[in-house]
């Protein structure tokens, strides 16, 4: 998984409240096995209409959002099924954070489990966000625990062990490799004939 530390990107306002993996992602696309491919599904009945031609109203298919990578949205960001797959879109699409003003649960810890850094700002602040000018351009200082907007600084809290594996890219089996050796030298012990 590729670390998190410090991001500068450009956003993009979606700000609807109780936006569910559904919406991020329908079920009819989960069928791939591998974690890529999915962004061009995402937000797939809002992006598109029928025969596939791009919904000129929604915002995603705005030419002059065609570089935001970071999300800013409502409440309830990521509610309904527990699919990590709508993660895996968001990330394939080209998002590294999204700023929203609570996630459920599961989706939560699907997006840290995966690389993709969940926000949590006041109304107040996202509105800020959602006014900014499409080039303009905002940090995220993980270790810090900062969103920085042009000169003002908002901090955000994140539990201490996702901020640790964010910050260091580990995912289960980063986790895991870090205790190669003993894995390897417990290895040894066990009888060939118990080996295959």
């Amino acid at each position: 998984m590729e670390a998190f530390t410090y991001y500068q990107g450009k956003t993009i306002p979606l700000m609807n409240d109780n936006i569910d993996t559904d919406q991020i992602l329908p079920k009819n696309y989960l069928k791939r096995v591998e974690k890529t491919g999915f962004g061009q599904y995402l937000f797939d009945d809002w992006r598109y209409l029928p025969k596939r031609r791009p919904n000129p109203e929604f915002i995603l298919n705005f030419p002059e959002y065609k570089e935001a990578s970071i999300l800013i949205s409502g409440d309830n960001f990521g509610s309904g099924s527990s699919r990590e797959h709508a993660a895996w879109a968001l990330m394939d699409y080209g998002f590294r954070a999204v700023i929203a003003g609570s996630f459920s649960d599961i989706f939560y810890m699907n997006a840290t489990k995966n690389g993709l850094l969940p926000i949590v700002l006041s109304l107040s602040v996202r509105q800020e966000l959602a006014a900014l000018a499409p080039d303009e351009r905002i940090a995220i200082d993980l270790p810090k625990q900062q969103v920085t907007v042009k000169q003002t600084v908002y901090p955000f809290e994140i539990d201490a062990t996702w901020k640790h594996k964010l910050v260091n890219g580990l995912d289960e089996i980063g986790i895991t490799l870090q205790e190669e050796k003993k894995i390897t030298a417990y290895e040894k012990t066990i009888p060939h004939y118990r080996r295959n």
